[in-house]
């Protein structure tokens, strides 16, 4: 008797069993699922980059030399005539003092001897005139013969001719006139070449680099330093091309310093290149720095969140949520009266977890959380309410250099 009722109690509870089986099957399997709510979403571009200043002077020499010294170093912040390097140039000297002597000889020297010519030109030139008169004097008495007379005539011509020679060298000589004005800019010329030697700063800015030392000969056209510019800093990023379509000027970013990650500062689109890479598909952006923190530094790698597009409120589903078609469309699985419905969906603006949805789907729909799950176009299903939260993982590391926008 108590073996036929083990059995019988053993075949209910696998009637139970079936029965309870037959009701799961006709209800359908339990599947993570997600409510469509609206709510705020930012679309974002996720890069990497470095810090840059808005622009670099290159410090060269202008003249051949050998650096005698050399008075600023990396980090070192300079003003417009600081002095950068001196260097020597014997011939520059050599030529100085050369002009500068030809100069003197003709102030010293040439000029009281074109004048002291003049003089003795204009002597003569008096003495001849009175000596044509006597002769002519005597001629009208005949007491000389006429061939006296013509002689001192001639004689004459000749002073005139030579006093006439000697006033235009002195005059040419005299202080003002063309050949001091030669000679005084032969000095300046030389002097001009010989301060080129002093290499001034000619801006504003930071020493970044150094590349002459005491003893080195330099040449024109060899850079010696290179100074960033005071003013405005810029962060260069590369950013993949796919990204054109939603970058414009003016947009906002937030940049963390990788040496930095606890102090975050805000920037904006100054800048978006004409051309894309070839090489690496990508164009460059900057992005200037509101306020400079004082701890950047140049060519630091910087982190940047470029905010490319924001809504206030939002049809929202979380990423896993969608199987991409195209960059405006995609395809979920919809829940509607305890079956599964393949939907086709309008997307909007993508976030970091979730995206918009402009068409297809309203607030309080629900969604699969799986995409790709293993259910058919009318299959009975029950949704697991799933915490997309949770299941986003990390949404501020970007997937795929050098930029993701998610």
């Amino acid at each position: 008797m108590k073996r036929r009722a083990f059995f019988v109690a053993v075949a209910g509870v696998a009637l139970v069993a079936v029965a309870w089986g037959a009701v799961q099957k006709v209800r359908g399997p339990s599947l993570p699922g997600y409510e469509v709510v609206a709510r705020p979403l930012v679309q974002t571009v996720v890069a990497t980059g470095r810090v840059a200043a808005l622009s670099r002077a290159q410090v060269g020499s202008q003249v051949t030399g050998v650096v005698l010294e050399r008075r600023v170093q990396e980090g070192d912040r300079v003003q417009p005539g600081d002095v950068l390097a001196v260097l020597r140039a014997d011939e520059l000297e050599a030529a100085l003092k050369e002009a500068r002597a030809a100069l003197a000889q003709l102030q010293e020297s040439t000029r009281p001897q074109a004048q002291a010519a003049l003089h003795e030109a204009q002597a003569k030139l008096a003495q001849a005139r009175r000596e044509v008169q006597r002769r002519q004097a005597l001629s009208e008495q005949r007491a000389i013969a006429h061939e006296q007379l013509e002689q001192a005539l001639q004689a004459e011509i000749v002073a005139r001719t030579a006093a006439e020679q000697a006033r235009l060298a002195a005059r040419a000589l005299a202080p003002g006139n063309p050949s001091e004005a030669a000679a005084r800019a032969r000095v300046a010329s030389a002097q001009a070449q010989l301060a080129k030697t002093t290499i001034r700063a000619e801006v504003a800015g930071t020493v970044l680099t150094r590349n002459a030392e005491p003893g080195d000969l330099v040449q024109p056209g060899r850079v010696l330093l290179e100074i960033a510019r005071h003013g405005a800093t810029e962060v260069l990023v590369p950013m993949d091309e796919k990204n054109l379509e939603v970058l414009a000027i003016g947009q906002p970013g937030m940049c963390i310093a990788d040496a930095y990650p606890a102090q975050p500062f805000q920037a904006r689109v100054s800048f978006i290149a004409p051309s894309v890479d070839p090489q690496r598909g990508t164009v460059d952006i900057r992005l200037t720095v509101a306020s400079t923190p004082d701890f950047l530094r140049q060519n630091m790698t910087v982190s940047v969140n470029v905010e490319t597009g924001r809504r206030d409120s939002a049809i929202v589903v979380p990423n896993d949520a969608l199987a991409v078609i195209d960059r405006g469309r995609a395809a979920l699985w919809l829940v509607m009266d305890g079956r599964a419905r393949r939907r086709e969906v309008r997307l909007g603006l993508r976030g970091l977890t979730h995206t918009e949805v402009t068409a297809g789907l309203q607030p309080g729909d629900w969604v699969l959380a799986d995409a790709q799950a293993a259910v058919r176009q009318g299959d009975r299903v029950r949704v697991r309410a799933s915490d997309p939260a949770a299941d986003a993982g990390n949404p501020a590391t970007p997937q795929s250099p050098p930029a993701q926008r998610d």
